[in-house]
């Protein structure tokens, strides 16, 4: 066996592999070695990148999908990149207002937080 590195005729250092992301809204695309290399979230490197994105942009960039939880009763919501703080979420605001909060997902995944009676 060859101890020769079989990379399309690149050596192992020529090899790329830092993640990036694309913004359709903002016709761009971002390689995230601010993230790794000086943030050092490593493997919440997009995540970080996203959430960032959507607080200074005002969306999300392509492919991320949020969680959503709004409130029935009130003007409160919110948006997270997983279900474990959304539910978390929805259901303090559920027990604390008692209000009825919809926690939803773009996949089609949508529930109802009812509040504890």
């Amino acid at each position: 066996m060859s101890d020769q590195f079989d990379g399309g005729g690149l050596a192992p250092d020529d090899i790329d592999d830092t993640p990036a992301v694309a913004c359709s809204q903002c016709d761009e695309e971002w390689a995230l070695d601010y993230e790794l290399d000086t943030l050092r979230v490593g493997n919440r490197a997009v995540e970080r990148f996203a959430l960032d994105h959507k607080r200074h942009a005002g969306h999300f960039p392509d492919d991320v999908q949020p969680w959503c939880v709004a409130c029935a009763a009130c003007p409160d919501g919110d948006e997270f990149l997983t279900e474990r703080p959304a539910r978390r979420w929805a259901e303090t605001h559920a027990r604390h207002t008692g209000h009825e909060v919809s926690l939803g997902h773009a996949d089609g995944h949508e529930t109802t937080i009812e509040p504890e009676r």
